[in-house]
This record gives structure tokens, sequence and C-alpha cells, in this order.
């Protein structure tokens, strides 16, 4: 098949003839055939049915196409029990040390005091006698025990009769001071001498201040 060519361009492609557009004749005609059978059964259903002409619409039918009921909610098998909250803690207080357990009184047994010797008891008459009859001191009395020229007690026996004498030295200091006044006629200062000498009686010094105070005139 050989196609003209633009007489004006000989250089420009040829042109396809287009083809004849066929009407839809077809389409309608069957369409207006399928209507009259429909409408001729709806008339023989109507005759068939006792001139009811009234009719009923078709029920429609809902088809179900795999349709699955939606998933239950799946429960939990427990239920979470809430956790439980600690129960506060009771701190117990410290306990105070105990107080350390005193001991026993030991009951001390009193000292038993030493046995009195046979000397001891000697020098203690000794002292009371010096004292009673001669009016000494006591660092006199004492001197005279232990004396080689004396009594020749121990110092131990001496001091004993010392510590265990009853007596009055304030008095046995008066005593002397008038012995003297009376017999050597001495005066107050002379007899305070005489009885404070360590070479005399040997009394202290308030003991001849009150024997010299207590003179009499």
């Amino acid at each position: 098949m050989t196609y003209p060519q633009n007489p004006q361009n000989p250089y420009t492609q040829p042109t396809m003839p287009m083809a004849p557009v066929k009407k839809k004749g077809g389409c309608v005609k069957w369409g207006a055939i399928i209507g009259g059978v429909f409408i001729a059964a709806v008339a023989c259903n109507a005759i068939i049915g006792g001139g009811d002409t009234t009719t009923s619409p078709a029920p429609v039918t809902t088809e179900v196409t795999n349709m699955s009921p939606a998933p239950l909610a799946q429960l939990p098998s427990e239920t979470a029990a809430a956790p439980e909250k600690p129960a506060a803690v009771v701190e117990k207080p410290a306990e105070a040390p105990a107080a350390p357990e005193k001991p026993a009184a030991v009951a001390e047994k009193p000292a038993e005091a030493p046995k009195v010797t046979v000397e001891q008891k000697s020098a203690l008459k000794k002292a009371e006698s010096y004292s009673k009859t001669m009016h000494m001191s006591k660092a006199g009395i004492y001197h005279q025990l232990t004396s080689e020229y004396g009594e020749k007690f121990s110092p131990e026996a001496a001091q004993y009769a010392i510590d265990n004498l009853k007596a009055d030295f304030n008095k046995n200091a008066l005593e002397k001071a008038k012995s003297y006044q009376k017999n050597m006629s001495m005066s107050p200062d002379s007899i305070y001498d005489q009885l404070v000498s360590e070479y005399g009686e040997q009394f202290t010094p308030e003991e001849a201040q009150y024997a010299v105070d207590n003179l009499a005139p």
C-alpha cells in the first residue's frame, strides 16, 4: 500500500488512514430484550398469584464472606497483685550497757589488837606513878622510862605507856610551878624557863604558860 505524500513537503512521513468508528447499537438491543423478558416474567407471576399485583421485594441477603469474629482481648491469667508496701522496720533502741556489778562488800575483819606484853603493862604503871606523885610532863616521863639511869624500858614499851596514859599535863605543869614558887621562891619567868627547858621538866610552851598564868600571887 502506498501513501500519498504531501506535495508541499516531499520529506513528510505518510499519514495512515483512520478506521471508521462503529456504532454501539448491539448493546442497546440486548438491553431491550432482557427488559422485555423481565416484564413478561413479572406479569406471569402476577397472573399465577391470583391477580395480586402487589409484589414483595426480594429479600436482601447479605453475604458474609470470610468474616471472623473479632479476637477477644486476652485476659491475664492472674491479676497481678499490687506490690505490698514493706512494713516499717521498727528499730530497737540501743540496749544500754549493763552496769558493772558491784563487787560484794568484803567484810573486813577488824585488825586484832596486838597482845599487850608484860613490859608494856609495867611501863604503863610506872608512867601513871610518875604523873600522879611527881607531876612530870609527857616528855619527862618517856625520858625517865627509857633512860639507862632510870627504868630502862624499851622504846616500844615506853611509847605504849605514853599513848595509854590518862593524865592532865596542864595540871601537872601547874603543880610543878607551885612547888618551885613555894620551895625555891622563883619568879614567874624563871619558873616558865624551868618548865620548858630540855634539861628541866620538858613541858610544852602552852602547858608552861597555863601554869604561870594560874599561879597564886
